[in-house]
């Protein structure tokens, strides 16, 4: 996926989130984020795309020293649905006054403006699944999002250790994961190398190589996966290899 369809792509999973919880209490729990509920979780994503949105208008080029932004919260909850579509599209008006491949400060492996808009892309598409499975729904996630969702997680998840600290533990002496999607024709295979001194997501395997360990399952499956919102010991996933390497894994890549 390009820069453009991802800044559609967040306007779309954006306001489908914004008509999820207008429609519901806000008080209900959210189990896949435990302790939140949707109050908690709708302020969370609009406070993200704040934030997201400030990064990209001052075009930072350093770590920021703190995060303070205006978040101009709403004084009662029941305001938030109307706050975080307010938040959208402040973001979707960024995004149009930015050239995606402006060079900045990120996080992850790609230093321009466009990892913010792909980042903000995902974390909004996650916490929609969450608000919907609070409710009792089914959450679709379009299958070309899940395989791009995938590959900028597994890309980035090797540079998330200063906020997802568990992640400096996956390390391992020429061990390799692979992640496979049963659907589609053929663009979803990954491959994970974890070495003595890290881990990276291994571009160029275009030779058939046997993994220490693999999981099978649809992309959105594998997407949810990734992110700790399903178990790899479901019966929506196809386990083989050392299944001690997949558990080690999945205790520590989640953020």
């Amino acid at each position: 996926m390009n820069p453009a369809q991802h800044t559609a792509a967040v306007a779309t999973e954006s306001a489908a989130l914004v008509a999820t919880v207008a429609a519901a209490d806000l008080s209900t729990p959210v189990p896949t984020c435990p302790d939140w509920t949707l109050e908690d979780l709708t302020r969370h994503v609009g406070s993200v795309h704040r934030w997201f949105t400030e990064l990209l208008r001052r075009r930072v080029q350093q770590p920021p020293a703190r995060r303070e932004v205006d978040l101009r919260l709403p004084e009662h909850p029941d305001a938030l649905p109307d706050w975080l579509a307010a938040s959208a599209a402040e973001a979707a008006e960024v995004f149009a006054a930015t050239d995606p491949d402006a060079p900045m400060w990120a996080w992850g492996v790609d230093q321009h403006a466009r990892f913010w808009v792909r980042r903000m892309l995902f974390e909004t598409l996650v916490h929609r699944v969450d608000a919907e499975l609070a409710l009792g729904l089914s959450p679709h996630v379009d299958r070309a999002l899940a395989v791009d969702g995938i590959d900028e997680f597994l890309t980035n998840l090797p540079y998330a250790a200063p906020f997802a600290p568990l992640t400096a533990r996956l390390r391992a002496s020429g061990r390799t994961i692979r992640f496979s999607s049963t659907d589609g024709d053929g663009d979803g295979d990954w491959l994970v190398g974890l070495r003595p001194d890290g881990f990276a997501l291994l571009a160029d395997h275009a030779e058939p190589r046997t993994a220490d360990a693999t999981v099978r399952g649809s992309a959105a499956d594998l997407l949810l996966l990734l992110y700790g919102r399903l178990d790899h010991r479901s019966n929506a996933f196809h386990l083989l290899g050392d299944a001690d390497l997949l558990a080690h894994w999945f205790a520590h890549s989640a953020f």
